[in-house]
């Protein structure tokens, strides 16, 4: 294996995750039903704090004033963060992280490389246009199998289906120790 595919996979790998664990997780999931709890909320735990629609010592007036907190149905704010997320331009990824990502990559090539700033925002624009697009495809291969939730098969079929090489982490770390 080539230095190139080392560093192709590794740069792959740490975006996946830090996508996966940054921008996945503040998307709310489409498929869950809310299911009312019949547990106590934080506020009826609270000693001294009764819970004014089952306390029947409390005054009606007291109970009308007190609303309960608004919720949207299942599926209503991801389509929403959604939609924001398609008209906006700005990177998904923060500069800072990435931007040591990187340095620590070179450094395994050459020791005290400088990048300018034009070169490490191309970089990651490439990078998120890149992961942006392989999500898509994984996606779509997700609910084709009739799933919400991507798993690594699909980002694995999606580079498979387009054409580049499908190597896997595991792969490369018995490379180096052999």
């Amino acid at each position: 294996m080539k230095k190139k595919d080392y560093l192709f996979f590794f740069i792959f790998f740490l975006f996946f995750f830090i996508f996966f664990f940054i921008v996945s997780s503040k998307i709310a999931r489409t498929k869950h039903i809310p299911v009312k709890s019949h547990k106590r909320s934080k506020k009826e735990r609270k000693e001294g704090e009764k819970n004014p629609e089952t306390d029947p010592k409390l005054p009606a007036e007291l109970v009308k004033k007190i609303k309960k907190k608004h919720r949207f149905r299942s599926g209503t704010v991801a389509i929403r963060q959604i939609r924001k997320y398609q008209k906006s331009t700005e990177l998904l990824i923060k500069k800072l992280p990435f931007q040591r990502v990187v340095r620590d990559i070179a450094q395994d090539f050459k020791d005290k490389i400088r990048f300018r700033r034009p070169a490490l925002q191309a970089l990651q624009e490439a990078a998120e246009i890149y992961l942006v697009g392989l999500f898509e495809d994984a996606v779509l291969l997700s609910s084709h199998a009739d799933r919400v939730t991507i798993n690594t098969d699909d980002l694995r079929l999606a580079r498979r289906i387009r054409g580049e090489s499908d190597l896997t982490a595991t792969r490369i770390i018995r490379e180096e120790t052999s």
